[in-house]
């Protein structure tokens, strides 16, 4: 055991040194390789504006997946209701759990909005 300490050891101080002799020279061609995203100059507005992008761009790109996907969901489930008698026990096992699991976190959310409590919400 104290063997195997040692050569773990040996390992981290061998990966410090390299790190530490390499780690800039990597960190410079890292940023000159990448400076074509790097905003000049970096000021907190610029900041907060780039941050502000972020959110929204990623908000605008998952709305339309979601739509969509839950667009076919609601078409399948329209289906399946049109052709019940083709429903498989299965299917309406995996759907009851589904709706179960939508009602115990409804019922988490509202737990969690009164406060964390069962019984009244805080005055």
């Amino acid at each position: 055991m104290a063997a195997k300490l040692l050569q773990l050891q040996t390992k981290a101080v061998q990966a410090s040194q390299f790190v530490a002799k390499h780690g800039t020279t990597y960190y410079k061609q890292l940023l000159e390789q990448n400076k074509q995203y790097i905003q000049e100059p970096p000021t907190v507005g610029k900041c907060n504006e780039l941050a502000k992008k972020l959110l929204y761009t990623s908000l605008a790109s998952t709305r339309a997946g979601s739509t969509e996907s839950f667009s076919k969901e609601l078409d399948y489930v329209k289906n399946m209701c049109k052709h019940r008698q083709e429903l498989k026990v299965e299917d309406a096992g995996i759907a009851a759990l589904v709706g179960l699991e939508c009602f115990a976190w409804f019922c988490a959310g509202e737990i969690v909005g009164r406060g964390f409590t069962f019984t009244d919400y805080y005055p």
